[in-house]
Protein backbone atom coordinates (compact mmCIF):
# COMPACT_ATOMS: atom_id res chain seq x y z
CA UNK A 1 0.00 0.00 0.00
CA UNK A 2 2.75 2.40 0.99
CA UNK A 3 3.88 3.26 -2.99
CA UNK A 4 0.44 5.16 -3.09
CA UNK A 5 1.55 7.23 -0.51
CA UNK A 6 3.80 9.09 -3.06
CA UNK A 7 0.47 10.55 -4.83
CA UNK A 8 -1.11 12.10 -1.55
CA UNK A 9 -0.58 15.44 -0.46
CA UNK A 10 -2.79 15.38 3.10
CA UNK A 11 -1.22 14.48 5.95
CA UNK A 12 0.44 10.36 5.93
CA UNK A 13 -1.72 10.16 9.44
CA UNK A 14 -4.85 10.58 7.47
CA UNK A 15 -3.76 7.73 5.45
CA UNK A 16 -5.89 7.11 2.53
CA UNK A 17 -9.05 8.92 2.07
CA UNK A 18 -10.70 6.25 3.36
CA UNK A 19 -9.05 5.82 6.83
CA UNK A 20 -9.90 7.14 10.01
CA UNK A 21 -6.73 9.39 11.53
CA UNK A 22 -7.99 8.75 14.82
CA UNK A 23 -7.70 4.98 14.70
CA UNK A 24 -4.61 2.90 13.72
CA UNK A 25 -5.16 0.78 10.94
CA UNK A 26 -7.21 -2.53 11.15
CA UNK A 27 -8.93 -1.12 14.73
CA UNK A 28 -12.07 -1.75 15.16
CA UNK A 29 -13.80 1.86 16.07
CA UNK A 30 -17.46 1.85 15.32
CA UNK A 31 -20.44 -0.19 16.44
CA UNK A 32 -19.75 -3.19 14.58
CA UNK A 33 -22.08 -5.87 15.48
CA UNK A 34 -20.99 -9.07 14.71
CA UNK A 35 -18.78 -8.07 11.69
CA UNK A 36 -15.33 -7.15 13.18
CA UNK A 37 -11.74 -7.88 12.25
CA UNK A 38 -9.75 -7.18 9.91
CA UNK A 39 -9.42 -5.49 6.60
CA UNK A 40 -9.41 -8.78 5.02
CA UNK A 41 -13.62 -9.64 5.80
CA UNK A 42 -14.89 -12.50 7.70
CA UNK A 43 -15.34 -14.44 4.45
CA UNK A 44 -12.85 -16.86 3.17
CA UNK A 45 -15.07 -17.65 -0.09
CA UNK A 46 -14.90 -17.67 -3.72
CA UNK A 47 -15.36 -13.51 -4.86
CA UNK A 48 -17.58 -12.96 -7.78
CA UNK A 49 -14.87 -9.98 -8.82
CA UNK A 50 -11.22 -10.56 -9.43
CA UNK A 51 -9.58 -11.45 -5.79
CA UNK A 52 -6.34 -9.53 -6.85
CA UNK A 53 -8.47 -6.59 -7.53
CA UNK A 54 -10.06 -6.34 -3.74
CA UNK A 55 -7.19 -3.98 -2.54
CA UNK A 56 -6.89 -3.29 1.09
CA UNK A 57 -7.73 0.45 1.73
CA UNK A 58 -5.94 0.77 4.65
CA UNK A 59 -8.11 1.55 7.65
CA UNK A 60 -9.50 -2.14 8.59
CA UNK A 61 -12.69 -3.53 8.94
CA UNK A 62 -15.03 -0.72 10.43
CA UNK A 63 -11.71 1.33 10.92
CA UNK A 64 -14.22 3.90 9.10
CA UNK A 65 -16.96 3.73 11.23
CA UNK A 66 -20.50 3.93 9.76
CA UNK A 67 -23.59 5.54 11.57
CA UNK A 68 -26.24 4.19 12.88
CA UNK A 69 -29.13 6.55 13.91
CA UNK A 70 -27.59 9.34 13.76
CA UNK A 71 -28.85 12.63 15.36
CA UNK A 72 -30.49 15.12 12.94
CA UNK A 73 -31.88 18.26 13.26
CA UNK A 74 -34.34 21.10 11.95
CA UNK A 75 -32.60 22.63 8.75
CA UNK A 76 -32.49 26.08 10.50
CA UNK A 77 -30.24 24.29 13.02
CA UNK A 78 -27.14 23.76 10.66
CA UNK A 79 -24.60 26.00 10.64
CA UNK A 80 -21.14 23.68 9.16
CA UNK A 81 -22.94 23.84 5.68
CA UNK A 82 -21.86 26.53 2.50
CA UNK A 83 -24.51 26.83 -0.02
CA UNK A 84 -22.04 24.61 -2.81
CA UNK A 85 -21.47 22.39 -0.37
CA UNK A 86 -23.37 18.79 -1.38
CA UNK A 87 -25.75 17.14 0.35
CA UNK A 88 -27.89 13.88 -0.18
CA UNK A 89 -31.12 14.14 -0.24
CA UNK A 90 -33.80 11.17 0.90
CA UNK A 91 -37.71 10.88 1.27
CA UNK A 92 -40.02 8.33 2.74
CA UNK A 93 -44.36 8.97 3.21
CA UNK A 94 -43.89 12.68 3.94
CA UNK A 95 -40.55 13.05 5.90
CA UNK A 96 -37.77 14.30 4.12
CA UNK A 97 -34.11 14.00 5.69
CA UNK A 98 -30.35 15.51 3.78
CA UNK A 99 -26.79 13.73 4.68
CA UNK A 100 -23.81 15.88 4.14
CA UNK A 101 -21.47 14.93 2.27
CA UNK A 102 -18.75 16.14 4.94
CA UNK A 103 -20.18 13.97 7.69
CA UNK A 104 -20.32 10.90 5.07
CA UNK A 105 -16.36 11.48 3.76
CA UNK A 106 -15.42 10.46 7.42
CA UNK A 107 -18.29 7.38 7.83
CA UNK A 108 -19.29 6.49 4.13
CA UNK A 109 -22.28 4.72 5.79
CA UNK A 110 -24.86 6.13 7.60
CA UNK A 111 -27.87 2.92 8.51
CA UNK A 112 -30.72 5.10 9.41
CA UNK A 113 -34.53 5.06 9.96
CA UNK A 114 -36.79 7.47 7.89
CA UNK A 115 -40.03 7.53 9.41
CA UNK A 116 -40.29 3.68 9.81
CA UNK A 117 -38.55 2.75 6.36
CA UNK A 118 -34.64 1.14 7.40
CA UNK A 119 -32.28 2.76 5.10
CA UNK A 120 -28.62 2.51 4.61
CA UNK A 121 -26.55 5.77 2.85
CA UNK A 122 -23.94 4.57 0.98
CA UNK A 123 -21.21 6.83 -0.02
CA UNK A 124 -17.84 6.07 -1.09
CA UNK A 125 -15.08 9.31 -1.30
CA UNK A 126 -13.15 7.50 -4.40
CA UNK A 127 -15.84 7.15 -6.55
CA UNK A 128 -18.06 9.78 -5.63
CA UNK A 129 -21.22 7.47 -5.33
CA UNK A 130 -23.87 7.89 -2.86
CA UNK A 131 -26.30 5.10 -3.39
CA UNK A 132 -29.49 4.17 -0.54
CA UNK A 133 -29.92 0.75 -0.01
CA UNK A 134 -32.31 -1.30 1.97
CA UNK A 135 -31.48 -2.43 5.17
CA UNK A 136 -33.90 -5.70 4.98
CA UNK A 137 -31.86 -9.19 4.37
CA UNK A 138 -33.50 -12.52 4.41
CA UNK A 139 -36.46 -11.29 5.84
CA UNK A 140 -34.82 -9.25 8.81
CA UNK A 141 -33.56 -5.58 9.18
CA UNK A 142 -29.51 -5.61 9.54
CA UNK A 143 -27.13 -2.96 9.16
CA UNK A 144 -23.93 -1.73 6.63
CA UNK A 145 -20.42 -1.45 7.89
CA UNK A 146 -17.57 -0.46 5.57
CA UNK A 147 -14.70 -3.40 5.40
CA UNK A 148 -12.06 -1.53 4.38
CA UNK A 149 -11.70 -3.31 1.08
CA UNK A 150 -11.94 -1.97 -2.27
CA UNK A 151 -13.09 -3.10 -6.03
CA UNK A 152 -12.04 -0.61 -8.33
CA UNK A 153 -11.55 2.33 -5.56
CA UNK A 154 -15.23 1.67 -4.47
CA UNK A 155 -16.63 0.88 -1.30
CA UNK A 156 -17.24 -2.68 -0.20
CA UNK A 157 -19.65 -2.48 2.37
CA UNK A 158 -20.98 -5.36 4.73
CA UNK A 159 -23.66 -6.30 5.85
CA UNK A 160 -23.61 -7.36 10.18
CA UNK A 161 -26.16 -10.06 9.37
CA UNK A 162 -24.06 -12.49 7.70
CA UNK A 163 -20.65 -11.20 7.18
CA UNK A 164 -20.92 -10.78 3.43
CA UNK A 165 -19.21 -8.24 1.11
CA UNK A 166 -21.04 -6.24 -1.10
CA UNK A 167 -19.68 -4.18 -4.02
CA UNK A 168 -21.38 -0.60 -3.89
CA UNK A 169 -21.34 0.11 -7.68
CA UNK A 170 -22.42 -3.29 -8.70
CA UNK A 171 -25.12 -3.35 -6.38
CA UNK A 172 -24.35 -7.24 -5.44
CA UNK A 173 -23.24 -9.16 -3.11
CA UNK A 174 -19.64 -10.53 -4.41
CA UNK A 175 -18.35 -12.70 -1.30
CA UNK A 176 -19.99 -14.55 1.43
CA UNK A 177 -23.50 -16.25 2.25
CA UNK A 178 -25.50 -13.64 -0.16
CA UNK A 179 -23.38 -13.90 -2.90
CA UNK A 180 -24.99 -13.12 -6.16
CA UNK A 181 -27.89 -11.16 -4.49
CA UNK A 182 -28.79 -7.65 -5.54
CA UNK A 183 -29.63 -5.24 -3.33
CA UNK A 184 -32.61 -3.56 -3.21
CA UNK A 185 -31.95 0.16 -3.88
CA UNK A 186 -33.93 3.63 -3.11
CA UNK A 187 -34.38 6.84 -4.69
CA UNK A 188 -31.55 10.03 -3.85
CA UNK A 189 -31.22 13.29 -4.64
CA UNK A 190 -27.62 14.74 -4.66
CA UNK A 191 -27.58 18.72 -4.83
CA UNK A 192 -26.37 21.66 -3.01
CA UNK A 193 -26.94 22.72 0.17
CA UNK A 194 -28.84 25.60 -1.05
CA UNK A 195 -30.77 23.66 -3.35
CA UNK A 196 -32.11 21.21 -0.77
CA UNK A 197 -32.57 24.39 1.87
CA UNK A 198 -34.49 26.20 -1.33
CA UNK A 199 -36.74 22.97 -1.91
CA UNK A 200 -37.13 21.31 1.35
CA UNK A 201 -36.77 23.99 4.23
CA UNK A 202 -38.91 21.78 6.68
CA UNK A 203 -36.65 19.00 5.84
CA UNK A 204 -34.42 17.26 8.78
CA UNK A 205 -30.20 16.95 8.20
CA UNK A 206 -28.12 14.39 10.16
CA UNK A 207 -26.04 16.67 12.71
CA UNK A 208 -22.48 16.38 13.43
CA UNK A 209 -23.09 15.10 16.63
CA UNK A 210 -22.14 11.87 15.73
CA UNK A 211 -20.27 10.56 18.97
CA UNK A 212 -17.20 10.41 17.36
CA UNK A 213 -14.35 13.55 17.49
CA UNK A 214 -14.01 14.39 13.85
CA UNK A 215 -13.47 17.80 11.84
CA UNK A 216 -16.16 18.05 9.86
CA UNK A 217 -15.45 20.87 8.38
CA UNK A 218 -12.58 19.64 6.59
CA UNK A 219 -12.17 18.07 3.48
CA UNK A 220 -10.11 14.82 4.34
CA UNK A 221 -8.85 13.92 0.36
CA UNK A 222 -6.60 17.09 -0.15
CA UNK A 223 -7.19 17.79 -4.19
CA UNK A 224 -8.60 14.61 -4.99
CA UNK A 225 -12.02 16.05 -6.24
CA UNK A 226 -10.30 18.42 -8.55
CA UNK A 227 -7.59 16.41 -9.51
CA UNK A 228 -8.58 14.47 -12.78
CA UNK A 229 -4.77 12.91 -12.97
CA UNK A 230 -5.32 11.39 -8.99
CA UNK A 231 -6.21 7.81 -8.13
CA UNK A 232 -5.32 6.14 -5.27
CA UNK A 233 -6.37 3.49 -6.29
CA UNK A 234 -5.81 1.56 -9.87
CA UNK A 235 -9.44 0.78 -11.83
CA UNK A 236 -9.77 -1.83 -14.82
CA UNK A 237 -11.32 -0.55 -17.58
CA UNK A 238 -10.40 3.07 -18.10
CA UNK A 239 -12.37 5.31 -20.29
CA UNK A 240 -10.87 8.87 -21.19
CA UNK A 241 -14.06 10.46 -22.92
CA UNK A 242 -14.59 12.14 -20.18
CA UNK A 243 -12.47 14.08 -17.25
CA UNK A 244 -12.32 11.35 -14.58
CA UNK A 245 -13.60 13.15 -11.75
CA UNK A 246 -16.21 14.74 -13.79
CA UNK A 247 -19.89 14.69 -11.99
CA UNK A 248 -22.69 12.59 -14.02
CA UNK A 249 -25.82 10.83 -13.50
CA UNK A 250 -25.52 7.03 -14.25
CA UNK A 251 -28.54 5.12 -15.12
CA UNK A 252 -27.98 1.16 -14.75
CA UNK A 253 -30.03 -1.26 -16.32
CA UNK A 254 -28.99 -5.22 -17.62
CA UNK A 255 -25.57 -4.65 -16.40
CA UNK A 256 -25.48 -1.23 -18.95
CA UNK A 257 -25.07 2.23 -18.00
CA UNK A 258 -25.81 5.32 -19.46
CA UNK A 259 -24.83 8.42 -17.97
CA UNK A 260 -26.02 12.00 -18.43
CA UNK A 261 -23.95 14.68 -18.02
CA UNK A 262 -25.09 18.07 -15.83
CA UNK A 263 -24.04 20.97 -19.25
CA UNK A 264 -26.82 18.76 -20.66
CA UNK A 265 -29.19 20.64 -18.09
CA UNK A 266 -27.99 24.01 -18.71
CA UNK A 267 -30.22 27.15 -18.79
CA UNK A 268 -32.45 26.40 -15.97
CA UNK A 269 -34.64 23.20 -15.13
CA UNK A 270 -34.44 20.20 -18.75
CA UNK A 271 -36.47 17.50 -19.27
CA UNK A 272 -35.04 14.55 -20.92
CA UNK A 273 -37.27 12.01 -22.43
CA UNK A 274 -34.86 9.01 -23.51
CA UNK A 275 -35.05 5.30 -24.38
CA UNK A 276 -33.10 3.15 -22.43
CA UNK A 277 -32.59 -1.12 -23.01
CA UNK A 278 -36.09 -0.81 -24.22
CA UNK A 279 -37.36 1.57 -20.38
CA UNK A 280 -39.01 4.66 -21.13
CA UNK A 281 -37.39 7.17 -19.07
CA UNK A 282 -37.38 10.87 -17.87
CA UNK A 283 -34.60 12.10 -16.64
CA UNK A 284 -34.80 15.83 -15.03
CA UNK A 285 -31.87 18.27 -14.10
CA UNK A 286 -30.58 22.03 -13.40
CA UNK A 287 -26.90 22.16 -13.55
CA UNK A 288 -26.88 25.86 -11.66
CA UNK A 289 -29.07 24.13 -9.39
CA UNK A 290 -26.58 21.19 -9.30
CA UNK A 291 -29.18 17.98 -9.57
CA UNK A 292 -30.24 15.34 -11.73
CA UNK A 293 -32.63 12.69 -11.33
CA UNK A 294 -34.44 9.48 -13.46
CA UNK A 295 -37.53 7.90 -13.46
CA UNK A 296 -39.37 5.64 -15.70
CA UNK A 297 -41.77 7.46 -17.75
CA UNK A 298 -44.79 5.18 -16.62
CA UNK A 299 -47.84 6.76 -14.57
CA UNK A 300 -51.43 4.55 -13.96
CA UNK A 301 -50.21 2.56 -16.92
CA UNK A 302 -49.61 5.69 -19.34
CA UNK A 303 -46.47 7.07 -20.80
CA UNK A 304 -46.35 10.75 -20.34
CA UNK A 305 -45.37 13.65 -21.61
CA UNK A 306 -43.22 16.26 -19.68
CA UNK A 307 -42.37 19.18 -19.57
CA UNK A 308 -39.64 21.54 -17.25
CA UNK A 309 -41.33 23.38 -14.44
CA UNK A 310 -39.55 26.01 -11.75
CA UNK A 311 -41.94 25.88 -8.58
CA UNK A 312 -40.20 25.13 -5.57
CA UNK A 313 -39.85 21.66 -5.20
CA UNK A 314 -41.74 21.38 -8.14
CA UNK A 315 -39.48 20.54 -11.36
CA UNK A 316 -41.52 18.91 -13.88
CA UNK A 317 -45.23 18.59 -15.34
CA UNK A 318 -46.71 15.83 -17.41
CA UNK A 319 -49.36 16.43 -20.48
CA UNK A 320 -52.44 15.77 -18.33
CA UNK A 321 -51.11 18.92 -16.07
CA UNK A 322 -49.78 16.94 -12.82
CA UNK A 323 -46.84 18.26 -11.32
CA UNK A 324 -43.85 16.57 -10.05
CA UNK A 325 -41.32 17.28 -7.06
CA UNK A 326 -37.95 16.05 -7.19
CA UNK A 327 -38.99 12.66 -5.59
CA UNK A 328 -41.17 11.82 -8.15
CA UNK A 329 -43.94 12.32 -6.51
CA UNK A 330 -47.41 14.21 -8.22
CA UNK A 331 -48.05 16.91 -5.88
CA UNK A 332 -51.10 18.86 -8.06
CA UNK A 333 -53.32 17.52 -10.22
CA UNK A 334 -55.61 14.72 -10.90
CA UNK A 335 -52.74 11.92 -10.05
CA UNK A 336 -51.85 14.00 -6.75
CA UNK A 337 -50.65 11.12 -4.72
CA UNK A 338 -49.18 8.89 -6.81
CA UNK A 339 -45.89 8.74 -7.94
CA UNK A 340 -43.20 7.98 -10.33
CA UNK A 341 -41.22 4.56 -9.91
CA UNK A 342 -37.67 5.36 -9.53
CA UNK A 343 -34.66 4.14 -11.53
CA UNK A 344 -31.47 2.51 -10.66
CA UNK A 345 -29.56 5.65 -10.98
CA UNK A 346 -27.13 7.26 -9.57
CA UNK A 347 -24.34 10.60 -9.38
CA UNK A 348 -20.44 9.84 -9.93
CA UNK A 349 -17.34 10.51 -10.74
CA UNK A 350 -16.86 9.37 -14.71
CA UNK A 351 -14.26 7.23 -14.15
CA UNK A 352 -16.14 5.20 -11.48
CA UNK A 353 -18.90 4.18 -14.40
CA UNK A 354 -16.60 3.49 -16.85
CA UNK A 355 -14.29 0.68 -15.09
CA UNK A 356 -17.57 -0.79 -13.11
CA UNK A 357 -19.68 -0.40 -16.71
CA UNK A 358 -17.61 -0.97 -19.68
CA UNK A 359 -18.86 0.94 -22.93
CA UNK A 360 -21.25 2.73 -21.07
CA UNK A 361 -23.37 5.28 -23.40
CA UNK A 362 -23.03 9.47 -22.86
CA UNK A 363 -26.42 10.88 -24.00
CA UNK A 364 -25.37 13.34 -26.57
CA UNK A 365 -21.95 11.72 -26.98
CA UNK A 366 -18.94 12.59 -25.66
Amino acid sequence: MLKYIKFLIIPVSLMFSCSDPSTPAGTNSGNNGSGGGSGSGGNTTDWLIPKSEVLDGGPGKDGIPALENPESVDINQIDFLADNDLVIGFEFDGQARAYPHKILDWHEIINDDVNGKPVAITYCPLTGTSIAWSRELKGQTTTFGVSGLLYNTNLIPYDRLTDSNWSQMRLECVNGELSGEVIETYHLIETSWKTWKEMYPNSSVVSTNTGFSRNYTFYPYGDYRSNNSKLLFPVTPTDDRLPEKERVLGLVLNNKAKVYRLNSFKNGTRVIMDLFEDLNVVIVGNKDKNFIVAFENEINDEIRTFTAIDEGANVMQDDKGNKYNLFGIVTEGTDVGNQLKSTTSFMGFWFGFGAFYSNSQIFGGA
